[in-house]
């Protein structure tokens, strides 16, 4: 029999249950970020191409970063508005949404007659990165079970650097082709892939605690169901649908808004380490070696063609250095990724910067070596892990409002990147790579000190990893019994332990609203 509460009218089951729906909605959304990662690296091998320059006029500096960095600025716009509309229409709508306007901005890119028309469209396929590149996360964060959350996540960010890859290589085998369309076809390629992540969204389910949270608790229960293989009386998936719908009535209840004053009145914490990930995967400098591959290249001796066939290479060791979190992000946990990823992008970015000041004959092999282990590193640490954080974190109702915010930060502080560099390679030369060192250093204090570990723990149950149950249970013994005894959690199927004494607080605590920092421990079924 059916579970004894759930709504009628369930729709039918789909041919693909269990594991395999879970893998082939991965595929499917990791299309999504493979579209935005070939996006961000296709301009960089077609910029340098002859028939390209002479098609515009020989664009200068201003011309061509205006054709590169506009992008961005249509994914910031998007991606703050993503929130809203990924609550409206739907996880699936706005995937769906997103691959229509980025199909329509490729197709401009590749048929156009001039330098506006290329900014228009580098801004109109803006916009579809910005709404892909926020729902993504969220979708896969809310159809994936707690235990391989992090992995699936992890595997999303793999189709990202495998589309940076793809671009690459494709720019350096249409560099063969003597004609306009060694810059075209680069270009028209991404509206073929946009076009197959449009129609797979039609087929991929909706996410099962958007439907729930709009009230469609039938097709939401048939999800869950579908995701644990198919039997409506599956223990897991019954007790699933019940912690979701349960959450979903206490904050109905609870009378809240759902807006982003209130979002960071209630949540502060939580929105500043969304934003801080995703601003301190690029102050990390990533871009500043990705966007510049080939002209460090061409610096360590590798010219022209060469230059653009070691970014290639240097690409596939970037793939394969995502491949590691697969296994390792669901077992020694996000924290330890973040740190040890750090460590050693420090220590590479200030290698960098100490052999170009050194400037002796192993100076250029030796930048090569930096930046091959700069970049796995990153991939491996502060590559996924951000992406994968921000919709972890944030709770239900403002959960799309959140990682919008936190994805505008990442795009933001990506267009600040990207148009700085240049300059400041002129102006302080080998010092920029110790400079971004340091914001690795930062970046491992900030995590040490105020990142909550999150391995393992379901979505509902976030509020307990950050002491917010707990704080709401102190309250109500404080207003009841006068005394600050801890109360066991209303979920009993989750407890936190603050183990943080009074004297570690410190102002960066104070800044995050962060009195102390809870240690989620799950509680066995028969306590």
């Amino acid at each position: 029999m059916p579970h004894p509460e759930a709504p009628p009218l369930l729709p039918p089951r789909r041919c693909l249950v269990g594991q395999p729906l879970l893998y082939a909605i991965s595929v499917f959304a990791s299309l999504g970020v493979f579209l935005f990662g070939y996006d961000q690296g296709v301009m960089s091998g077609i910029i340098t191409g002859p028939y390209f320059r002479k098609y515009f006029g020989y664009p200068g500096p201003i011309e061509v970063g205006t054709m590169v960095a506009v992008l961005e600025i249509g994914a910031f716009v998007t991606s703050v508005a993503a929130g809203r509309v990924g609550d409206i229409i739907g996880r699936k709508g706005t995937l769906f949404v997103g691959a229509v306007i980025f199909t329509i901005g490729g197709a401009i890119q590749t048929f156009t007659v001039g330098f506006w028309t290329m900014v228009i469209g580098r801004v109109v396929s803006g916009f579809g990165v910005g709404l892909l590149s926020t729902i993504v996360p969220i979708y896969q964060s809310e159809i994936s079970p707690p235990n391989h959350r992090g992995a699936l996540a992890c595997m999303e960010f793999t189709g990202n650097i495998i589309g940076y890859s793809s671009s690459v290589w494709t720019d350096y085998f249409c560099s063969f082709i003597d004609s306009d369309l060694s810059w075209r076809i680069p270009l028209f390629i991404q509206c073929v892939i946009g076009f197959i992540l449009a129609i797979g969204s039609l087929i991929m389910p909706e996410s099962p605690r958007w439907l729930i949270d709009s009230g469609n608790e039938a097709a939401g229960l048939r999800v869950i169901a579908d995701l644990h293989g198919g039997d409506l009386n599956d223990p897991l998936a019954i007790a699933e649908y019940d912690e979701i719908r349960e959450k979903v009535r206490e904050e109905r209840e609870s009378g809240e808004a759902r807006t982003y004053r209130a979002m960071w009145r209630k949540y502060k914490r939580r929105v500043l380490l969304a934003m801080s990930s995703q601003a301190f995967a690029q102050l990390n400098g990533i871009n500043v070696i990705s966007y510049y591959a080939p002209r460090v290249f061409e610096q360590a001796g590798w010219i022209g063609r060469q230059a653009i066939l070691m970014t290639g290479i240097n690409s596939l060791i970037y793939v394969l250095s995502t491949l590691p979190p697969w296994y390792l992000v669901d077992r020694w946990g996000r924290r330890a990724i973040l740190l040890s990823g750090a460590v050693v992008m420090a220590c590479s970015l200030v290698a960098t910067g100490w052999w170009m000041y050194i400037d002796v004959p192993a100076t250029p092999n030796a930048v090569v070596v930096c930046v091959i282990i700069f970049n796995a590193a990153f991939g491996y640490s502060w590559g996924p892990i951000p992406w994968l954080y921000p919709p972890e974190i944030m709770p239900l109702t403002v959960r799309a409002k959140g990682v919008s915010i936190s994805t505008a930060t990442n795009w933001a502080f990506n267009w600040l990147v990207g148009e700085v560099t240049p300059y400041l390679q002129e102006m302080i030369e080998w010092r920029l790579y110790p400079m971004h060192g340091f914001f690795c250093t930062c970046s491992f204090i900030l995590v040490y000190f105020l990142y909550p570990e999150t391995k393992g723990v379901p979505l509902e149950e976030m509020d307990a990893v950050f002491g917010e149950d707990e704080r709401e249970e102190r309250l109500d013994n404080e207003s009841e019994a006068g005394s600050l005894t801890i109360s066991p959690l209303r979920n009993s199927n989750s407890a936190v332990e603050s183990h943080i004494n009074a004297n570690s607080h410190s102002w960066l605590r104070r800044i995050f609203g962060q009195s102390d920092r809870p240690r989620y421990e799950p509680i066995a079924g028969d306590e």
